[in-house]
């Protein structure tokens, strides 16, 4: 497989799970969900991890993690330059999913828990599924991109 076909497959493989018909309405649903949201959002680190590795493949760099390759210390790389400032956009849909990456790899994990029938919630933004899908949506349409530019080397 090349390395643009393994980020397309890992999209593909994120976008499944975020279409999955919701969780049936048993004690283990919740679960269900939560579990296929952090599902999709690895499965789009790994796709983070792949295209990063695909669009730098010319720079030869020993290592391809997004923490490292999207910090202020990496390779002067013109695509890693276009990606670690989208980064710093807050707003931006690679700054969201970073956001989320972080909060998955901490102890309370990405997903968030739905509130009970019997209490008062407070929605504080749009539920991770749909965030998700929406990063996948601008991942997918900057692709062309990044990949044009890289190819170029």
């Amino acid at each position: 497989m090349t390395p643009a076909g393994r980020t397309n497959q890992l999209l593909y493989q994120a976008e499944l799970l975020l279409t999955q018909p919701p969780a049936a309405a048993d004690e283990h649903g919740d679960a269900r969900r939560r579990a296929l949201e952090e599902g999709a959002l690895v499965t789009l680190e790994l796709a983070l991890n792949s295209l990063l590795r695909e669009v730098t493949e010319h720079a030869r760099l020993p290592h391809h993690d997004w923490r490292a390759l999207l910090g202020a210390d990496a390779a002067p790389v013109a695509e890693l330059a276009q990606l670690r400032a989208l980064a710093e956009a807050p707003d931006s849909w690679l700054a969201r999913l970073l956001a989320r990456l972080e909060a998955l790899h901490g102890v309370e994990g990405a997903a968030r828990r739905e509130a009970s029938s019997q209490l008062i919630a407070v929605s504080a933004g749009v539920p991770l599924a749909q965030e998700l899908a929406g990063c996948l949506k601008a991942f997918k349409a900057l692709l062309p991109a990044l990949r044009e530019t890289s190819q170029e080397w």
